[in-house]
């Protein structure tokens, strides 16, 4: 019996003439039949070291090829500054694009390379850097020159990178996206979308020598052809069911062309203060089974969806007009996504369900991988807090300080080489207050996204306990918010509001990607008086400044308050692990230095925080906890994630 051959040997035999041609109402590569059977995978969302592992799992199920978006914001993080694996930023580690698609055509995968320049993905901003929100009058998404000088000059570096990774070159990559989702952006007559803009794109492109299938992405049925060219690229679909639907539809729109669905939705993802989203494995057998009999190609969004490391998870505004931040609902550290790989890069039902359908229909056989074993994960022995760094220490050692005579943005602070504040804190303090009992604080406008009040270092404001504080002082929702200061006269006291940035809203209209972040929209009162020369300092937990802290002292568990807590734990053989964070309340952990995500235990539904072994040191390792109200005296692990919908939440859907 003759070896099977591999995706590769298929069709590469007899040297590469064409690439992927959609020049008929089914997909050929090199002159052969081919029906697509991707996965998606975000590189930056899965440490570098479990590439390989990821990519072969995918294999070994039958998938062809493997699908990734390129977050600009990450490869750029300040202007004219690139990170592609040694460009020295804290997400460096999982930056080194090259490598992964190296690594996936060594595995016999071909690619699909979505890399925006908007890509969405849950992802903070959609994948735009925060420095865009800088220059007045910029339009993003647009043919606004001020943005499309930025966008021209990042993909003159990025493309000439991904051209020399096309498939008729020898590489991977069979098709790139333009944009993301175009179509969604419309709402007609207040806006619509720009074609200029795509034709824009489709230069760019074509000028840095990409010479491979060009394709757009949207729901067909509600955007129709709003989000593409239909003489220059090929319209897919993006949907969760009604496949045939979908399909017909697309038919409708390009007659005689392939029909795909770039994004089957195999799951969902979590908000903060939500209920966990799954999709069962039934609706999921369901839908994909359509596909691959109608007959379609698929990607499956997503095949394994991993982790918004750091600060990057993403946000949804669902508002219809109008500035209002009330249906601000950001996004989980998590993006299990109810995949058929978990967040861990376990195998789960889905996976075999997959495998089996893409056996039943594929009409040539291929050379597939052995299913390579699941990494193992542990529960490691529980460790005691041993150090504290309390707030007002913490912001002795910030360096960066700016006086403004009303509060401004973060993204308008002057750091990081003039690209602002991107992540993390941000925290507006004033001196020598004369502050009466009973008195008013008033924070007009919005706070974006999220506010704590310290009075002497004390705080004021209330604890959060559940998702009905939303509601109230101190978060998104609530217009021009109102805290009673307490019964006590305060003289020459100190005033700090410590603001969050919860992730950039990655998806919407136009109007919702003018998003800044802190406090900037008004002013800030005390009863009637108008409070003016703050000392600001942005508190972005990069990775240097953290390991750098010193003053670390033995910690003091009743403080009710934001502080920083320090454990430290030993392993001779680092495995993958999650941190049980329910006995904590709110704020983000570090991993020697490293942001791993946040955890709001009391809104839920994630209560853990995946550890990856890659993330640890062989021998000790430093755990750092920004704790904002009530912390624990441990550092709880679990061996799985946990997943809690809170009582009030519970009691809603009564």
């Amino acid at each position: 019996m003759a070896a099977l051959p591999t995706v590769y040997n298929y069709y590469t035999a007899g040297g590469i003439t064409a690439g992927l041609s959609a020049a008929q109402n089914y997909f050929t590569l090199n002159n052969k039949n081919i029906t697509l059977h991707s996965g998606a995978l975000h590189y930056y969302r899965v440490p570098q070291q479990y590439w390989r592992d990821r990519l072969r799992k995918m294999r070994a199920a039958g998938l062809n090829t493997v699908e990734t978006y390129v977050p600009w914001n990450l490869h750029e993080p300040e202007i004219g500054t690139y990170d592609f694996g040694n460009g020295g930023s804290d997400m460096q580690e999982f930056l080194n694009l090259e490598t992964f698609l190296k690594t996936a055509q060594e595995e016999d995968l071909l690619a699909i390379v979505r890399p925006g320049p908007y890509i969405c993905a849950e992802w903070e901003f959609g994948g735009f850097p925060s420095w865009l929100l800088r220059e007045k009058d910029q339009e993003v998404r647009t043919s606004n020159p001020s943005f499309m000088k930025h966008v021209t000059r990042y993909f003159n570096v990025l493309l000439p990178i991904l051209a020399a990774f096309q498939f008729t070159l020898g590489g991977p990559i069979i098709s790139f996206q333009v944009e993301n989702e175009y179509g969604a952006l419309k709402l007609w007559p207040v806006f619509d979308t720009d074609k200029v803009y795509l034709e824009q794109l489709r230069q760019l492109f074509l000028k840095n020598g990409i010479v491979e299938l060009l394709v757009t992405s949207d729901n067909a049925i509600l955007h129709g052809i709003g989000g593409t060219l239909t003489e220059h690229f090929l319209h897919t679909a993006n949907f969760a069911d009604s496949a045939d639907e979908q399909f017909d539809r697309l038919n409708e729109l390009q007659p005689n062309k392939p029909t795909m669905a770039m994004e089957f939705w195999t799951g969902w993802y979590d908000h903060w203060g939500a209920t966990h989203n799954v999709r069962s494995n039934e609706q999921f057998e369901r839908v994909l089974d359509s596909i691959l009999k109608y007959p379609a190609s698929v990607n499956m969004y997503m095949f394994h969806g991993g982790t918004s490391f750091g600060f990057l998870n993403g946000a949804n505004q669902l508002v219809s007009l109008g500035d209002t931040n009330f249906m601000y609902a950001p996004q989980t550290t998590s993006y299990d996504y109810d995949a058929p790989l978990s967040e861990r890069g376990d195998y789960t039902e889905k996976y075999h369900i997959a495998k089996r359908l893409i056996s039943k229909y594929s009409k040539v056989q291929f050379k597939t991988p052995e299913m390579p074993k699941v990494t193992p994960t542990t529960a490691y022995t529980n460790i005691t807090i041993t150090e504290q760094l309390r707030f007002e220490q913490v912001a002795e050692l910030v360096s960066e300080k700016f006086n403004y005579a009303s509060p401004v943005a973060m993204e308008m602070l002057p750091i990081n080489n003039g690209s602002g504040q991107s992540y993390g804190y941000i925290v507006y303090k004033k001196t020598g207050l004369d502050i009466p009992a009973n008195s008013e604080l008033k924070i007009s406008g919005y706070v974006w996204d999220s506010v704590i009040v310290l009075i002497d270092g004390k705080l004021v404001s209330k604890q959060l306990t559940g998702p009905h504080d939303l509601n109230g002082f101190g978060y998104w929702r609530l217009e021009n918010g109102k805290l009673n200061l307490g019964g006590m006269n305060r003289t020459n006291a100190t005033l700090e509001l410590v603001v969050e940035n919860w992730g950039r809203n990655n998806f919407g209209f136009s109007y919702q990607f003018k998003q800044f972040k802190g406090l900037w929209q008004c002013d800030v009162y005390i009863n009637s008086d108008v409070i003016s020369n703050w000392e600001v300092m942005p508190l972005q937990f990069k990775r240097k400044w953290t390991n750098s802290l010193s003053g670390w002292q033995s910690p003091d568990f009743s403080i009710v308050g934001p502080s920083l807590y320090k454990a430290t734990f030993t392993v001779d053989n680092p495995e993958d692990t999650f941190l049980d964070m329910r006995a904590w309340t709110k704020g983000i952990v570090m991993i020697n230095g490293f942001v791993l995500g946040r955890y709001v235990t009391p809104l839920g539904p994630q209560q853990t925080l995946y550890l990856p072994a890659p993330l640890q040191n062989k021998g000790v390792n430093e755990i750092v906890v920004f704790e904002q109200f009530t912390p624990s005296s441990q550092i709880t692990f679990s061996e799985k994630p946990i997943y809690h919908t809170p009582r009030d939440v519970i009691k809603s859907k009564m």
